[in-house]
């Protein structure tokens, strides 16, 4: 069955640097476009960045410039690297499979928390 598991997530200060994974299982993880989004209290979950299976990027404004996408195709993993934390970056991230049919998720892991202090 379709697992993704993500870790790395933590507190840090602003302008740290974290790098969340997502451990993928189950499918043919280099056929799939992936994404990082992401749910602060009170708010709706949102799309941080995605990657598609050859490798295109997208990020929101949000995060364009300090995070970055990337993916593994050898090892399964998904990866977000963030640089230049801000307060407001803090929320639960979960990666995501992109179904290839519709485009949207399709399978959710659990979440890591990011907590950025001021």
């Amino acid at each position: 069955q379709v697992q993704l598991v993500e870790s790395g997530g933590g507190l840090v200060q602003a302008g740290g640097s974290l790098r969340p994974s997502c451990a993928a299982s189950g499918f043919t993880f280099s056929m799939y476009n992936m994404a990082w989004y992401r749910q602060a209290p009170g708010k709706e979950r949102e799309l941080v960045a995605r990657i598609s299976s050859d490798g295109s990027t997208y990020y929101a404004d949000s995060v364009k410039g300090r995070f970055t996408i990337s993916r593994d195709n050898a090892k399964n993993t998904l990866y977000l690297q963030m640089n230049s934390l801000k307060p407001e970056d803090t929320a639960v991230y979960y990666c995501a499979r992109r179904s290839i049919y519709t485009g949207r998720p399709d399978y959710w892991g659990q979440g890591t928390q990011v907590t950025v202090s001021s």
